[in-house]
């Protein structure tokens, strides 16, 4: 086994900018005030993986097609901002900026906060709106450090006024935004929709967070340690979601087991 020191010396070589700067950050406590972290989102952004992605956007902040932000999968608007997100992407660039103005404008549907799969006359379209879609957005809207805009509030609002974590119940979910994609909602929560509520709502500071985030976060953990991570609640001998052990990257709007344990471990 290797000792940690040389670990950490590994996790903070400059080959990958992005583990570097998630090395100093998130391991090491570096503030954003500190040189070499300022440097590591610097050499980020210099990346090859993030100049090709900026290079392809367009003036207006979006990819590919306007209209195809979402359906364009995976070179569309709503999949390069992820893998931003991912990578450690300067929120203050003004590109990235753009590209976060884009999603809310086109993919949001006003009246609800939610994020919907394709947009209408006035954003998203309501009967399109998708749970998995909306923390996915949520959450890389906060983490471009967007928390004090009200659209970025209402998105983290839908999650905790809509989000559901059924498990097996009798009857499905009935009403608005339910009654449209069973295989979201049903009698069965979607796993992947209770992951990107969670991993939306972590990025919320502690000490930033209402009672009502509070609440729904651990109700995500508590569905997700209910069913130990992949298997299936009513049957542990069973595993509901075996793809879960194949780990890979970007995880888009799909998840993994590594990804959920350093959620529930970054709960506490």
């Amino acid at each position: 086994m290797l000792p940690a020191r040389a670990v950490q010396d590994w996790l903070l070589e400059t080959e990958n900018p992005s583990v570097r700067y998630f090395t100093l950050k998130c391991l090491l406590g570096r503030d954003q005030t500190d040189g070499e972290l300022q440097a590591a989102r610097r050499a980020i952004m210099a990346s090859p993986a993030v100049q090709v992605i900026l290079d392809q956007q367009h003036p207006d902040g979006y990819w590919l097609k306007p209209a195809q932000y979402y359906t364009g999968k995976y070179r569309s608007t709503v999949w390069q901002l992820l893998i931003l997100a991912e990578l450690g992407a300067d929120p203050a660039d003004a590109r990235i900026q753009k590209a976060c103005d884009f999603i809310l404008t086109q993919a949001q549907h006003r009246e609800s906060g939610g994020f919907a799969e394709k947009g209408g006359r006035n954003g998203g379209n309501a009967g399109l709106v998708l749970p998995c879609l909306t923390g996915n957005m949520a959450w890389v809207l906060l983490r471009f450090g967007l928390a004090a805009d009200p659209r970025v509030q209402a998105a983290v609002d839908w999650i905790t006024t809509y989000q559901r974590f059924d498990d097996g119940i009798a009857t499905a979910p009935q009403g608005w935004p339910y009654d449209r994609f069973e295989m979201c909602w049903g009698r069965h929560s979607c796993h992947m929709g209770v992951v990107k509520a969670m991993k939306a709502l972590a990025e919320i500071a502690p000490q930033a967070r209402a009672a009502a985030v509070a609440e729904t976060l651990a109700r995500a953990a508590e569905f997700m340690l209910v069913h130990h991570i992949h298997k299936r609640s009513h049957d542990l001998a069973r595993k509901s979601k075996p793809g879960w052990l194949r780990f890979g990257f970007p995880l888009m709007y799909q998840t993994d087991a590594l990804e959920i344990l350093n959620l529930l471990l970054d709960l506490g």
